[in-house]
């Protein structure tokens, strides 16, 4: 009997190595798949992280074509302003020096006029006669052609203001 008990005691050991070896590998297997299925979920993540970081990179390109856009759209903008502005300054200064023109003139024939008012009709026909006589007449009135403000164009021109 100590012998067959012997036998029992040394099959029942290795059924014990073999079961403490197959759970060995069973728990081997389980930690290997672990491993597979975290190296899978990481290897998924940094797929979606590297999605995410395309998309982005994707809108901040969208981005700048669209803020170049509407940069090139205000430079346009500013440089038709700037064009507009020079035009009209240019103009505004030509009627500023034709305003000044015609401004001389009608200060010129409200001399005149004032002069005529304040004398009499018999002062007017005596100067003229001795205007004609004598041919040393130095106010003018009976040379018109004379006169420094009558028969003149307008100087002022838009061409004149150009800016270059």
């Amino acid at each position: 009997m100590a012998s067959s008990s012997g036998n029992s005691n040394s099959s029942s050991s290795s059924q014990l190595q073999n079961s403490g070896s197959e759970e060995d590998l069973h728990q081997q297997n389980m930690m290997d798949q672990r491993k597979r299925k975290r190296k899978e979920s990481n290897r998924e993540s940094a797929r979606r992280s590297r999605m995410r970081k395309q998309q982005h990179l994707d809108e901040l390109v969208a981005q700048v074509a669209q803020l170049s856009k509407e940069n090139n759209q205000i430079l346009n903008s500013i440089n038709f302003t700037t064009h507009h502005y020079l035009n009209i300054q240019a103009e505004n200064s030509v009627l500023r020096a034709q305003m000044m023109e015609l401004s001389q003139r009608l200060d010129y024939l409200n001399q005149i006029l004032s002069y005529l008012n304040t004398m009499s009709a018999s002062e007017l026909v005596y100067e003229t006669d001795q205007c004609f006589e004598t041919s040393t007449c130095d106010h003018g009135f009976t040379k018109p052609f004379h006169l420094p403000y009558l028969n003149q164009p307008i100087m002022a021109s838009p061409d004149m203001f150009q800016y270059y």
